[in-house]
């Protein structure tokens, strides 16, 4: 920063001063401060990227906690709203348990159109890298779903869209993706997905409607059953994680997801994590606030298939929203819009975007030899 100064005989007419890293990150800070803190009523988790939210103060003072008590009365109100639209053998393992198990969910031949349409399918995608597994989506959109008569079916089922609304506390369909997950097949670190973790403090939903038989062959999906819940242990737990998070050396801690050992299951009152060794055409539909991860895999490579679904809502909107096809028509341009900012940002950096773009038949498509 240039600084002139008056001409006298005991200065220079400029002078030239430098202001450091650390005075800079602070006056960034201050500048943002009153964007953190609007982002307090949104669905916003990171406690670097936000200094309200990463605030050791606040944190002490019970703010994450207050956010999740929050999340977790009004999700459950809109879930109150929805319960009518599922049975209540459904509701009352959710309630209990965080998840919904549907076995042969799919009339057999339904299933086969479905499967077969969805292995040879040639679409660009995106696909995350991380540690020794690639991660690959093909978004289920207008255009995919027109070549995809079975697939778009689904979509449209009624005891699909109320399961997965139910859980999501919305009344519209959520995201849905055709979903590759190939284990081994990259060197470096193991996935760090397979560590237990919330993926943020309010309630959300995840879905799988597997295409291929799930074991401990292609890492099955893991759960901690009941483990959505929002107990007096589990809420000291994450007031104690809120206050170190944002010094955490855990990225994925420190940006609200919050990692949790085994070891620490049983002070929290939970059971082991049961991993879901199941069948093709089986629907699983989640709360991903409760602890999970992807299971381990012991074949080398491995890849599993499965039609993918998630939902992540504003946390504090106490209403489930309106079932208008336009708002989906917005929601999916708000999501093309943030990859593309992702993939610019990542071009200034001269790096590669967490989702990257990769064109039909790529290395994570669905119908490779490493996919079938």
């Amino acid at each position: 920063m240039r600084i002139l100064l008056p001409h006298t005989d005991n200065f220079p007419v400029c002078a030239m001063t430098q202001i450091n890293p650390e005075t800079t990150r602070r006056i960034r800070t201050i500048l943002r401060l009153p964007v953190d803190i609007l982002a307090l009523g949104t669905g916003a988790k990171s406690f670097i990227g936000n200094a309200a939210i990463g605030s050791v103060l606040l944190n002490r003072l019970g703010l994450h906690v207050v956010r999740l008590i929050l999340a977790d009365r009004i999700m459950w109100l809109r879930r109150a709203m929805l319960a009518p639209l599922v049975g209540a053998a459904d509701r009352r393992a959710f309630q209990r348990d965080g998840f919904i198990l549907k076995g042969d969910f799919l009339p057999a031949e339904a299933f086969a159109a479905l499967e077969a349409e969805v292995r040879a399918l040639r679409a660009p995608g995106r696909e995350c890298h991380q540690g020794d597994t690639i991660t690959h989506r093909i978004l289920l959109d207008g255009e995919a779903l027109a070549r995809l008569p079975a697939t778009a079916a689904l979509l449209r089922d009624r005891r699909y869209r109320r399961l997965l609304g139910y859980v999501a506390g919305r009344l519209r369909v959520p995201g849905q993706w055709v979903q590759t997950i190939r284990t081994g097949v990259l060197p470096g670190q193991p996935d760090p997905q397979r560590n237990l973790h919330a993926d943020t403090f309010q309630p959300t939903m995840k879905a799988w409607l597997f295409l291929d038989d799930v074991d401990t062959r292609n890492g099955p999906f893991t759960y901690v059953p009941g483990s959505h819940r929002l107990t007096l242990k589990r809420m000291a737990w994450e007031w104690r994680r809120s206050i170190a998070a944002s010094t955490l050396a855990d990225r994925y801690s420190a940006k609200g997801s919050f990692r949790a050992q085994e070891d620490e299951l049983a002070a929290l009152g939970l059971p082991p994590p049961k991993a879901f060794a199941v069948r093709r055409n089986t629907l699983v539909v989640a709360d991903t606030r409760g602890l999970h991860r992807r299971g381990e895999a012991t074949d080398r490579p491995a890849s599993r298939l499965e039609i993918w679904s998630m939902a992540r809502t504003n946390p504090f909107n106490p209403l489930p929203g309106l079932p208008f096809r336009f708002l989906d028509r917005i929601e999916l341009a708000a999501y093309r819009g943030w990859l593309a900012l992702l993939d610019r940002r990542a071009q200034k950096r001269g790096s590669q975007p967490m989702w990257r773009a990769v064109p039909p038949g790529g290395d994570g498509a669905v119908g490779d030899e490493a996919g079938d």
